[in-house]
């Protein structure tokens, strides 16, 4: 059983019940996370936890709509969930007894005890996220396992964000369950350097989850305001968890500078808007603020704890290039070639060095940067990458070679898989037909 809410019909209609409704959901996808954080705390079980997370909201979806929502909604849950939760382990317990009058051996069952802990409960939340990241997991599964218990977010939610059948996703979250369980990942929160091993895999799941909503590789729309909303909110939630943890705010840092430029992206026509020819006045200054005074943190953590810089400080410290120059021209280009450098060397990623390139090119001349590009051209990780042969293409064209601009503009565009992506090649490719012929 998942922790969906049921369908409409499960609580009268009409124009107040429609209200409740709107409220029971948004109650719900602030407090499911702590919620089953804590069920899953007392009966250590993530598929019972969200049953008994299901019954709750069942619960108040059969009264609300008659006695009017609580005045501390969160609370109501949270005690009704306690309950049946502890209603549970009460049974448990009297099984176990019985078993062990027939000398029957059982698994134990939590403690009544351990489960009421109070202690416990400002690690609930923490819990959940390593629980829901655990490295045991693809990243796929990870991603959908984290939306699902820490987002609130249904199997269709989900599945409409990353435009996968709904079933696809449905068997995701089961072969998550049951992997889980075989792997019997334990329930308590490590400290010290097992957590801080947990982390990378924790960071990665948020960063994929914000990827996938700020480039969308598929179907129309470019961008995913509601998955870059939920990663910015796990990323804040986890930064205050791991406080000491600089690439936790590393990776805030570095998405709250993004976001700060997500509606200059694109135009009205949906097509999109490149970075140097954004309106700069419409960024978002708010999230710029938040985003540079992040990324002072994750270094002074990094400082304090004598470690180099991570990658998502890193690229948090690109993106504060481009979010404090005034004007495209401003960019501090050198200092990006010098980030990317240090970049590089920590990741040896070749989308990295593809990236270094770009930088290049602006801070000292497409010339360059050229054999760099032809270079990665040969690697096979970015073979069926189209940006390699767009960037290509965009260096040959600033150097006036039309003719070879133009076949890998082609290129990349067979390569794209997004429709806008295609259709910008296209047209690039036709401008240096344009150009070559005195027409442009």
């Amino acid at each position: 059983m998942s922790t969906e809410a049921p369908p409409a019909e499960a609580v009268d209609e009409g124009p107040a019940a429609d209200a409740v409704r709107k409220t029971i959901a948004a109650v719900w996808r602030i407090e499911s996370g702590r919620l089953l954080g804590g069920l899953m705390r007392m009966v250590r079980d993530v598929g019972l936890a969200e049953d008994l997370a299901q019954e709750t909201l069942l619960a108040a979806l059969e009264r609300w709509p008659g006695s009017g929502v609580p005045a501390n909604p969160g609370a109501w849950l949270t005690t009704v969930a306690r309950n049946r939760a502890l209603d549970v382990l009460r049974r448990r317990q009297l099984v176990d007894r019985k078993h062990a009058e027939l000398a029957v051996p059982e698994p134990e069952a939590p403690a009544l005890e351990a489960a009421l802990d109070a202690a416990a409960v400002g690690d609930d939340l923490l819990r959940l996220i390593l629980i829901a990241c655990s490295p045991v997991l693809s990243p796929e599964a990870r991603v959908a396992l984290t939306l699902r218990l820490l987002g609130g977010l249904s199997t269709a939610e989900i599945a409409h964000a990353f435009l996968v059948p709904e079933p696809t996703i449905a068997q995701r979250l089961v072969r998550a369950k049951r992997t889980l369980a075989e792997a019997q990942v334990p329930f308590d929160v490590p400290r010290g350097a097992e957590l801080a091993a947990r982390v990378p895999s924790v960071l990665e799941v948020i960063y994929l989850v914000f990827n996938a909503g700020y480039a969308a590789s598929r179907g129309e729309a470019r961008i995913r305001f509601e998955l870059c909303a939920e990663a910015l909110r796990l990323g804040r939630v986890f930064a205050g968890l791991v406080p000491e943890e600089s690439e936790a705010h590393g990776l805030l840092a570095l998405m709250e500078l993004h976001a700060s430029r997500s509606r200059t992206r694109v135009d009205a026509r949906g097509e999109a808007v490149l970075l140097l020819d954004q309106d700069r006045a419409r960024w978002d200054h708010l999230l710029i603020q938040r985003g540079l005074a992040g990324l002072g943190r994750a270094m002074d953590r990094a400082r304090d704890g004598g470690q180099p810089l991570g990658p998502y400080t890193l690229q948090a410290a690109i993106s504060a290039c481009h979010a404090r120059a005034r004007t495209a021209e401003a960019t501090d280009w050198p200092r990006i070639v010098a980030l990317y450098d240090a970049l590089a060397a920590l990741t040896g990623s070749p989308v990295v060095e593809l990236n270094r390139a770009v930088a290049i090119s602006m801070a000292f001349g497409p010339a360059e940067a050229l054999d760099l590009v032809e270079e990665l051209a040969e690697d096979p990780a970015l073979r069926r990458y189209h940006l390699l042969p767009s960037v290509h293409g965009d260096l040959l064209f600033r150097l006036g070679r039309l003719v070879e601009a133009r076949a890998q503009f082609a290129r990349a565009a067979s390569l794209a898989s997004h429709t806008h992506d295609q259709a910008a090649l296209l047209a690039r490719a036709a401008a240096c037909v344009a150009v070559d012929s005195g027409e442009g």
